[in-house]
């Protein structure tokens, strides 16, 4: 039996966003080593701060100062940190309700161990080594000691309230570059490793639905349409037809392709839709649908680099209406 392909896979690129007011003061005021919240409609204090109003929708701007150090409301141990995570060791993520705050934030707490953290913990805020407008200008939180517990022995003060601030910095933080990062291990399953195994020995291989007789390619496992388990493997192709295309004129990062080219849907000999795949060998203003074409292998690839025309007089379109 063939064995089942699993190979890590990362999904990342950067999130680049412009920042209203609200939340330009607030991670400007994080650079400054200062949290600012936002007061809303009913009075309680949000932080991080909102643009608009949960309940009533209404903009909000009535910005305030919080305190740095605040109360655990829930918590949860994480043992095993992944990359990019506030902390290499392993913490607690939890939810802080800042002094002056009605609402919690998210971040990490450094603490010895999951017995060292509880809800109602006093914690305060350690900042990064170099200020940052971003939330990574919070390092993370640490125990603040049983001294900034206002309802412990000895402690001087309650917690500060929320009081009034402008919002005002100098040089605001405007807009952030946040990188987003999913990195995960994927397995295609049985059909879809059979599917690039074939690819490999330059074949292609879909499955027939036992019922409806449709020849998916790249199968799937199971008919969408029918519901039913495809074990009938059939070759198809190699050449086909191009169903529907469109021409790509912004010339994608890392991809060493030049502008204008084509994408196109092709519908190989045999199958029961059509796949992607680029035209080559053609200027671009020259593709069209029904256009008969065959692939092009590199060496060494475990796929089609692009589709050229075979020569062959266009396909009719009644033999390709259906798979558009």
């Amino acid at each position: 039996m063939t064995e089942v392909l699993r190979a890590p896979l990362v999904v990342e690129f950067p999130f680049t966003r412009s920042l209203g007011p609200v939340q330009s003061a607030f991670l400007t005021g994080l650079r400054e080593r200062t949290v600012l919240g936002v007061r809303t409609s009913d009075g309680r204090v949000a932080v991080p701060p909102l643009e608009y109003d949960p309940v009533t929708a209404a903009e909000l701007r009535d910005l305030v100062e919080v305190g740095t150090t605040g109360t655990v409301t829930t918590w949860a141990w994480n043992e095993r940190p992944r990359p990019g995570q506030p902390l290499a060791t392993p913490f607690a993520w939890v939810l802080v309700r800042l002094d002056g705050a009605d609402t919690a934030l998210l971040h990490a707490l450094d603490a010895s161990g999951p017995d060292a953290v509880h809800t109602g913990m006093r914690v305060r805020i350690r900042w990064a080594a170099e200020p940052a407008g971003a939330i990574t200008g919070i390092a993370c939180f640490e125990p603040a000691g049983p001294a900034a517990d206002p309802g412990a022995p000895g402690a001087a003060t309650a917690p500060p309230a929320a009081t009034p601030h402008d919002g005002t910095f100098a040089d605001p933080v405007t807009g952030i570059v946040a990188a987003a990062r999913l990195d995960y291990t994927y397995s295609p399953g049985r059909a879809q490793t059979a599917y690039l195994d074939a690819l490999a020995e330059r074949r292609t291989v879909g499955e027939r639905c036992p019922r409806c007789r449709k020849v998916y390619v790249p199968p799937r496992g199971a008919c969408p349409t029918c519901g039913v388990a495809t074990t009938d493997r059939v070759e198809v192709g190699p050449r086909g037809t191009v169903t529907t295309f469109c021409i790509v004129n912004i010339k994608a990062k890392n991809l060493d392709i030049e502008v204008p080219y084509v994408y196109a849907h092709i519908a190989l000999d045999g199958a029961g839709l059509a796949l992607h795949g680029r035209i080559g060998g053609i200027p671009y203003d020259r593709v069209r649908m029904g256009l008969r074409v065959e692939p092009v292998w590199t060496d060494g690839s475990r796929h089609p680099d692009h589709y050229r025309p075979t020569g062959e007089p266009d396909a009719p379109y009644d033999t390709y209406k259906e798979l558009l």
